[in-house]
């Protein structure tokens, strides 16, 4: 849009007539906060919007960050390295307290810590000066309304909903690499269980009430797989965007002093929320690397290893 169609409609006059003459008011642009991410311009039919804009921008403060910390290793490490040292060790630490396994620790942790790092940088860009007061006027209707060049790319659905699939689906190739494609496989549509209704049968007639029950819940397991996207992806796009509409809200009402508390509670909130996610996803690949049914023969062994010591108990005190 030229800057001479801006400035026209920044400028624009409304004639009202009332009973006692005619009154002339300047038509304000719009300013609200959209639940939905703008677009900004296309690179051919693909649409770019003001969060991915704000995404992109988050990808190269993280490898900005990363070159600045690999150029200045060192043997013996200078402050820079020494705090990031202590905080890798402090995060690996806090994903094996999940893992309760340092191999699985080292595998999903640079997935899992890269995630945190992109999030916890876009909760935190939102939050700048320049984001939501630098942009364009587009027309709307009869009206105007003023979008914003970049926006907090959490703060936009398809975002959250993006890094949500793709823990999702990372987690369970990740127990496909871990246990096999057969037993993830069998997590969900539980095959095996139907089997041993004919095999076990005649020693335990109980199965066929237990072996449907274990099938279906299985296919539960398979809707927690859908849950588990929408649960990641609504949680932290409704804190930031809620947070978002707080401080635009408070900043119309209060411009100055009073949106200074709310904006260091986002900043806590930014914080908070992108080690929620980055947790969950953890929880959700150490889940994905276990093999439920190693547990099981696992207890059946250890119970019936109890039943033999318990009849040598009693046919010695006999």
């Amino acid at each position: 849009m030229e800057s001479s169609d801006i400035q026209a409609q920044e400028n624009k006059l409304t004639t009202q007539n009332t009973g006692e003459g005619t009154v002339t008011t300047t038509e304000q642009p719009s300013h609200d906060v959209t639940i939905y991410a703008e677009p900004i311009f296309n690179i051919g039919s693909f649409q770019v919007t003001n969060s991915l804009l704000t995404s992109w921008v988050g990808v190269l403060v993280v490898l900005a960050l990363t070159l600045a910390i690999k150029l200045k290793i060192k043997k013996i490490p200078g402050k820079l390295q020494n705090f990031f040292e202590v905080m890798m060790e402090g995060a690996l630490s806090l994903v094996d307290q999940v893992t309760n396994d340092r191999k699985i620790s080292q595998r999903i942790f640079p997935f899992v810590f890269s995630l945190f790092v992109f999030i916890l940088i876009n909760n935190w860009l939102g939050l700048l000066p320049i984001f939501g007061s630098i942009g364009l006027l587009v027309k709307e209707g009869t009206g105007s309304a003023f979008v914003p060049f970049l926006r907090s790319a959490t703060a936009d659905i398809n975002t959250t909903l993006a890094l949500s699939i793709m823990v999702v689906i990372g987690s369970n190739f990740f127990g496909i690499v871990v246990i096999g494609a057969w037993k993830t496989f069998n997590k969900y549509v539980n095959i095996k269980a139907l089997g041993e209704m004919v095999t076990k049968v005649r020693k335990d007639p109980a199965v066929l009430i237990v072996a449907p029950i274990t099938f279906f819940v299985g296919l539960l397991e398979l809707l927690g797989e859908i849950a588990k996207i929408a649960s990641l992806s609504f949680r932290l796009f409704g804190n930031v965007f809620a947070g978002e509409v707080l401080l635009a809200s408070m900043s119309a009402i209060f411009a100055y002093i009073v949106p200074g508390p709310f904006l260091f509670l986002e900043v806590f909130v930014g914080l908070i929320q992108a080690l929620i996610f980055s947790l969950l996803a953890t929880v959700y690949f150490t889940i994905a690397s276990q093999d439920h049914s190693e547990h099981d023969e696992h207890d059946k062994k250890h119970e019936n290893k109890n039943d033999e010591e318990n009849e040598k108990i009693i046919l010695s005190s006999v």
